[in-house]
């Protein structure tokens, strides 16, 4: 079975991750995300992770709940421990090795951040999870995830979202929105698409990486995406 990408980084939302309850944890919606990592690491395919912290904390606006940003940021890089701890769980119940690293000093939970570390790390076969962000409050996990896919020279960063692709407009809101296969950065920029933050788009920019947006809740598209198969929005 030939592979496009050898080494790919995976962003997720912490929203992802959550039910469509109150439960900021979906045991099978992780399970399925655990299963569909094990199948391309299977095929020796190297795993870089980064979770966003959205469904246990988001920052939130400080003239309503008195918590500056700054100090909101380091919450939410908790928060995103929190999940790369619950998927280094589920990955390692279906058998993947796995490391979490963290940007910030926890010793007993996580490996600091060492660049060179974490790519012995994948060229073992390890599945590395990067928490907690960039370490460095108002950058946001997108951002971190664009800066650690550069660091480790990964091919490609697949951005698994709810939806299949980028759209010239919101699907859930306008039944008319057509679906990109393939556009460019500039056209990203030109037409407001929101595929990341600016910052983390204009580094992918910068160093050539490219982005393919798609569907993370449909099993068996993760395969589909590193075996080079149309799934999703490439943005390069």
């Amino acid at each position: 079975m030939s592979l496009k990408y050898k080494r790919i980084l995976l962003k997720l939302s912490g929203e992802s991750l959550s039910s469509q309850t109150a439960d900021p944890f979906d045991p099978q919606i992780i399970e399925q995300y655990a299963r569909d990592i094990k199948g391309i690491t299977d095929l020796g395919v190297e795993v870089a992770l980064v979770i966003g912290g959205g469904n246990i904390y988001r920052g939130l606006n400080e003239s309503e709940t008195g918590i500056e940003r700054a100090h909101g940021d380091y919450m939410g890089m908790l928060a995103t421990m929190i999940n790369g701890m619950a998927l280094q769980a589920m990955l390692e119940k279906v058998g993947v090795k796995t490391r979490l690293q963290s940007a910030i000093k926890m010793e007993q939970v996580a490996e600091p951040y060492i660049r060179r570390r974490a790519m012995r790390h994948l060229e073992k076969g390890r599945v590395v999870i990067f928490g907690a962000g960039t370490g460095n409050p108002y950058f946001t996990t997108d951002t971190a995830g664009s800066l650690r896919a550069i660091e480790i020279k990964a091919d490609v960063i697949l951005k698994g979202t709810r939806v299949d692709g980028i759209y010239t407009a919101d699907p859930e809101k306008d039944p008319t929105a057509t679906k990109y296969d393939h556009i460019t950065y500039q056209e990203c920029i030109m037409k407001n698409l929101k595929v990341m933050d600016m910052t983390a788009f204009t580094l992918c920019m910068e160093n050539k990486l490219p982005i393919i947006v798609f569907d993370m809740n449909k099993p068996g598209n993760l395969m589909d995406v590193v075996e080079g198969k149309h799934v999703g929005t490439l943005v390069s």
